[in-house]
């Protein structure tokens, strides 16, 4: 398949408006576990990001300026700890895509991996931790193996999506190891991490948009 940069904007668009959309859920999840503000610290940081895309952003075709451009935009918005961990990932990622405003299969892939990859790196979770890794890890490997065996983005990433959600769900059984919900203890059972659950939804928006350009 073929991604263009004007694909790439839908899909950050849609992800402002997902946010939005969920924005009193996710601070509903965050309530139970932490300081209750997530959903407005997503809001902020994607609502930040729009305001590039309507602006500096509008004209831009290379796919790498674009990644980087949100994930400097969102990491100066957002002042929590979730800021450097996804300005990381569109940091690496964004090299991927560094001078491309159309995007093969292997872009694709090579993005996420990426993308992922620096969202680990930058926070140090692991699986298990009752964290945004539970959902983006599990994602990252069906990604990576199905893709490795078909070279086919789409029916990989529609996979590494349900994997995801499988990890996000997993996390209503985990005890936190990371951030002011580890306090929680025994308390922290039940509930599903909110940042699991925000990295859940950026996925499904890309999902949304890769659909959306199949049946152009």
């Amino acid at each position: 398949m073929k991604l263009t940069a004007e694909d790439l904007k839908a899909f950050l668009k849609d992800v402002v408006n997902v946010m939005e959309e969920n924005k009193d859920y996710l601070s509903e999840l965050d309530r139970k576990l932490g300081d209750g503000d997530h959903g407005v610290t997503m809001s902020i940081g994607w609502q930040a990001i729009n305001e590039k895309l309507e602006g500096e952003l509008q004209s831009e075709q290379d796919c790498g300026k674009i990644c980087i451009t949100a994930g400097r935009t969102f990491l100066s918005a957002v002042g929590s700890s979730v800021g450097p961990l996804y300005a990381t990932g569109f940091l690496r990622g964004g090299k991927v895509f560094q001078n491309k405003s159309e995007l093969t299969d292997k872009d694709l892939k090579d993005f996420w991996v990426a993308f992922i990859e620096g969202v680990k790196d930058r926070g140090k979770a692991e699986v298990g931790d009752k964290t945004m890794i539970d959902t983006f890890q599990p994602a990252l490997e069906s990604l990576a193996s199905n893709f490795d065996k078909t070279n086919d983005f789409p029916s990989a990433f529609l996979q590494a999506v349900s994997d995801g959600e499988t990890g996000m769900k997993s996390t209503k059984d985990l005890l936190s190891k990371r951030g002011r919900s580890s306090r929680l203890g025994e308390r922290s059972l039940g509930c599903q991490d909110p940042g699991a659950t925000s990295a859940f939804l950026i996925l499904s928006s890309f999902l949304t948009t890769i659909n959306s350009v199949q049946t152009v």
